[in-house]
C-alpha cells in the first residue's frame, strides 16, 4: 500500500535514510522552538466549512512569474537532496515537471545545473547564496542562465548556518576525519537499500554546483568548511543591487520575516519573496511564517508575489497558507520525505496527495478556485470580530489581516 500522507513518507524516510542524513532533514536549529511553531501555528488557523455551495469543479490553476502552474506550488531547494535518493535532484525534477509545477535546485545540491537540464524536464527555478567569491557567483548565474532556469531564488537568512545540534549528535557535523566517516559509515552499512541504490550507484557524490571551487574535496567536512569560510556575513541590501542586474529574469527573494524586509525587496525591484525561516533551521526563536505572513500581506500590498514555506505537510496547509495570504507556496521537506522513501514516484505520489487534500479543503470550505481563497476563508473568534468591529466599521471586515492569538 502506497503511503497516504507526508507523515507516512516522513517515518518511510526515517527507516531508509542512514541517520546522519534524515537527522538533516528532520532537525532545527537550538531547541527547534521555530521548527514546531511553524506546524503549531499552521495548524492553529481555522478554516470556515460552507455548506451548500455547489458550483464548478475544483481548479487549482495559476501562474507565477509569467508561468503556469497546475497547483500553486513549487519545490524549495533541499541542499544535499541528491544524497537521499540516487541522483536525487534528478529525479525530483522530474517529477514536478510530470506535475507542472516548478522545481528549485539548491546551491549546493549533489546533481549540477547542467546534469538537471540534460534530464529533458521544464524550465526549473535556481536558488543562490551571497558567496564571497563574486566571479564564482557570476559563473553560477550564467550556468544558471544557460541551464534554462525560468527564475532566480536568492536567499538572504543564511549569512552563517544556524547551530544545528541534531547534525552534531548525528555525526554530520563536528566529527571530522577519519572517525566521523567511520561513523557515518556504520550508519549507512545499517541501510543496506540505501548503501547499495545511492552509496555506492549513486556517485559521484560532490556537490556538483561547487566542485569547481572545492578543487577535488569531495568530504562532508569540506562541504561544511566551505560554506563556514565563503558565505558572506557582511552583505547589505546595497549589496543585492549585484544581483538585481546580474540575473534579467524573475527575482525571487526568499527568507524574509519582517516587513520592513519586505519593502527593502520590494525596493530592490524584486518580483517575489518567500516568506520563510529557513524551515527553523536559522534563528531559533524567531516568529513561525504563519504568524510572519499577515503582517507581511498587509505591508506589501500586492506590489510583488509572496510565497511561503515553513510547516507545510498537507493540502490542507497550502490551503491556509493561501487563505493567511500567500501566492504561492513551497514544499521543502515535504519532498524530501517522500523522495527518501521513493524516489520520483514518491514524490509523484507526494504531490498528488497534496492535490487531493486540497480538492477536499476547498469543497468544505465552499471554495472552488485559487483567487477564492483568501482571509474571508479564516473562522474568526467572536473576540476578533469584535476588534475588527470596534477598529474598521460597524461591520466584520473580511478583508482585515488575521493574527494568530499571543
Amino acid at each position: 500500500m502506497r503511503p497516504p500522507s507526508v507523515a507516512d513518507y516522513r517515518e518511510l524516510a526515517r527507516r531508509r535514510l542512514p541517520r546522519f542524513l534524515f537527522e538533516y532533514i528532520d532537525g532545527g536549529s537550538f531547541d527547534e522552538v521555530t521548527l514546531e511553531a511553524n506546524r503549531a501555528d499552521l495548524r492553529a488557523v481555522a478554516l470556515r466549512q460552507r455548506v451548500l455551495r455547489g458550483g464548478p469543479a475544483i481548479d487549482l490553476r495559476t501562474e507565477l512569474f509569467g508561468q503556469a502552474l497546475s497547483l500553486p506550488l513549487a519545490l524549495a531547494p533541499v541542499g544535499l537532496a541528491g544524497m537521499n535518493a540516487r541522483r536525487g535532484e534528478v529525479q525530483a525534477a522530474r517529477a514536478a515537471a510530470a506535475a507542472g509545477v516548478p522545481f528549485t535546485l539548491s546551491t549546493v545540491s549533489v546533481c549540477s545545473l547542467s546534469e538537471v537540464a540534460a534530464s529533458g524536464t521544464q524550465p526549473f527555478w535556481f536558488q543562490l547564496y551571497m558567496i564571497r567569491d563574486r566571479g564564482f557567483m557570476r559563473e553560477l548565474l550564467d550556468a544558471a542562465r544557460a541551464a534554462g532556469c525560468s527564475a532566480l531564488m536568492f536567499t538572504v537568512d543564511m549569512p552563517v548556518p544556524g547551530s544545528r545540534y541534531r547534525d552534531y549528535r548525528s555525526g554530520l557535523a563536528g566529527a571530522p576525519g577519519l572517525g566521523g566517516a567511520m561513523r557515518r559509515g556504520l550508519q549507512a552499512m545499517g541501510k543496506p537499500r540505501w548503501a547499495l541504490d545511492v552509496g555506492l550507484r549513486g556517485g559521484p557524490h560532490h556537490l556538483g554546483n561547487v566542485a569547481p571551487v572545492l578543487a577535488g574535496r569531495t568530504g562532508l567536512e569540506d562541504f561544511f568548511r566551505w560554506m563556514r569560510t565563503n558565505f558572506d556575513p557582511t552583505i547589505t541590501w546595497a549589496d543585492l543591487d549585484f544581483i538585481r542586474t546580474a540575473w534579467t529574469g524573475p527575482l525571487i527573494i526568499k527568507g524574509v520575516l519582517d516587513p520592513t524586509d519586505a519593502h527593502e525587496a520590494a525596493a530592490l525591484g524584486a518580483d517575489g519573496i518567500v516568506v520563510s525561516n529557513h524551515g527553523g533551521r536559522q534563528l531559533d526563536g524567531a516568529p513561525s511564517t504563519a504568524r510572519a505572513l499577515p503582517h507581511i500581506v498587509e505591508a506589501v500590498q500586492g506590489r510583488l508575489k509572496i510565497l511561503a514555506d515553513g510547516g507545510v505537510r498537507s493540502g490542507l496547509d497550502v490551503v491556509r497558507m493561501l487563505a493567511l495570504g500567500a501566492d504561492g507556496v513551497l514544499l521543502g521537506r515535504a519532498w524530501a520525505y517522500a523522495l527518501a522513501a521513493g524516489g520520483a514516484d514518491g514524490v509523484a505520489h507526494m504531490l498528488e496527495i497534496v492535490e487531493a487534500e486540497m480538492r477536499v479543503a476547498m469543497t468544505l470550505a465552499g471554495v472552488h478556485r485559487i483567487d477564492q481563497i483568501g482571509p474571508d476563508l479564516i473562522f474568526r473568534q467572536p473576540s476578533d470580530r469584535r476588534q475588527a468591529s470596534a477598529t474598521h466599521s460597524a461591520q466584520p471586515n473580511p478583508d482585515a489581516p488575521w493574527r494568530l492569538p499571543l
